[in-house]
């Protein structure tokens, strides 16, 4: 585990030149205050995962900071990271809910779990090379920004139910990240809730009868999954989050290997593994699954401190709010108004997240095969084309997921072998330091 931490410097302050490494820290006083700083920062999006899917907000940071844990310990404390919700699973679940509540849910969470876990032992025994070949930049981009913006109908329900409360919130977390620098400013969403929340408290749309009933210590509420044979499109459903989740944690790893100047990349599979693990953990408990935070890498670029103890300080935190049901009680009080406005705002976001793997891939659009591949299949998951066979329903996320690897590699084949897109060569080493270590989308120029 490489533990205790070396101490960095004085243990006060760090330079303009220097950075707090993993394997370093502050002194412990500074160090829990950066840690409840990370917990500030992944909070307002990861309790709004639990209050949009129906699943306990006590029980989700539980198994948020046990997931925390498992990473920190699985990734040998060499990796930073916080778990926290996934929005990848939010259409998923909600499809899964309504047919078997959250029981079927959670089961669908543990596959996705144990097939994620899969390939990050893959990973770590053969390399990550083969995920770039089978899941280019403009496939994994087209996943990523089909599965926000599928979400688009969910956020315009939620708004509609009290616009105005919706629009307060919308636009604090507009202006508060438009306003202001460093750590405020990248809690624009949770500020945003709290502000969208006192608006609706004073326009009488929320309700505190559980508030007060609710004890602060106490064991959060514990669901079962329920795994149903006959349920299969429910599942199959499930598996396209595996390739966001992939996405996700293969660019954390990436982004903190260039925040710190060091090669993380054989941490890869151990990350992907760890996260698997985690979300297998919180879907067996009743949990929401978990992923890496972008939220706490830019905590950690704003403040130059990488030191895996302020985590630790993190993941305890958060389990000690998952053990007061008061919280918990106080989380699921939210509103649908200020749901749909912080909604309006989070899917959006999730969606832009895949055109900015094209951006930094330096995806070429002029190409015909990269046009028609995120063109389907953001078209099948933002219109949610549904396919039935037999008993069995595939809904747009899943659709436009098969769309964008059949469109793509069945194009590059043919074009190949008729000399239509005839084969580039590989992406020079400028081109993967422009784009911080990310492999770069091969250019005939």
């Amino acid at each position: 585990m490489g533990l205790p931490w070396k101490l960095h410097g004085d243990g006060r302050t760090v330079s303009a030149t220097t950075i707090v490494a993993p394997d370093e820290r502050l002194g412990w006083g500074r160090t829990v205050g950066l840690g409840v700083q990370h917990v500030v920062a992944m909070f307002g999006a990861t309790f709004l995962v639990p209050l949009i899917t129906g699943f306990p907000p006590s029980t989700t940071l539980l198994f948020s900071g046990i997931g925390t844990i498992l990473f920190l310990l699985i990734t040998g404390n060499r990796l930073p990271s916080y778990l926290g919700s996934s929005f990848a699973f939010l259409a998923p679940i909600g499809a899964a809910t309504k047919i078997g509540g959250i029981p079927l849910a959670l089961s669908g969470i543990i596959v996705v779990g144990a097939l994620l876990a899969i390939v990050g032992l893959v990973v770590h025994l053969a390399g990550a090379g083969w995920i770039d070949r089978v899941m280019p930049p403009v496939v994994s981009g087209a996943i990523v920004a089909l599965i926000g913006f599928n979400l688009a109908p969910a956020a315009r329900d939620n708004f509609v139910k009290a616009p105005a409360v919706a629009l307060i919130t919308l636009l604090t977390i507009i202006l508060v990240t438009v306003l202001f620098k460093g750590l405020i400013g990248r809690l624009s969403i949770v500020i945003g809730v709290v502000v969208g929340y006192v608006a609706a408290v004073l326009a009488g749309e929320v309700d505190f009868s559980k508030v007060a009933a609710a004890p602060w210590v106490g064991l959060p509420t514990f669901t079962a999954p329920a795994f149903d044979a006959g349920q299969l499109a429910i599942y199959l459903g499930f598996v396209p989050v595996v390739l966001a989740l992939v996405a996700e944690n293969v660019g954390h790893v990436k982004g903190v290997g260039q925040l710190t100047g060091r090669d993380l990349t054989p941490l890869t599979g151990r990350a992907l593994f760890a996260d698997g693990i985690s979300t297998v953990l919180a879907g067996v408990g009743g949990g929401s699954a978990t992923t890496t935070y972008g939220e706490n890498i830019g905590v950690m670029a704003a403040t130059r401190v990488f030191s895996t103890a302020a985590y630790w300080v993190a993941a305890i935190v958060a389990v000690l709010l998952g053990l007061s049901p008061r919280i918990g009680a106080i989380i699921s009080s939210v509103p649908a108004g200020v749901l749909g406005g912080a909604t309006t705002a989070l899917y959006g976001l999730i969606g832009i997240i895949g055109i900015r793997i094209w951006v930094e891939n330096r995806v070429d659009f002029a190409k015909p095969k990269n046009q028609l591949t995120a063109g389907i299949a953001l078209i099948m998951g933002i219109a949610d084309f549904t396919f039935s066979f037999g008993s069995a329903t595939f809904g747009g996320i899943i659709v436009g997921t098969v769309a964008a690897i059949v469109v793509f590699h069945v194009m590059d084949l043919i074009g190949r072998a008729r000399g239509t897109d005839p084969a580039t060569p590989a992406a020079s080493d400028a081109a993967h330091a422009a784009t911080a270590a990310v492999p770069a989308e091969p250019r005939a120029d």
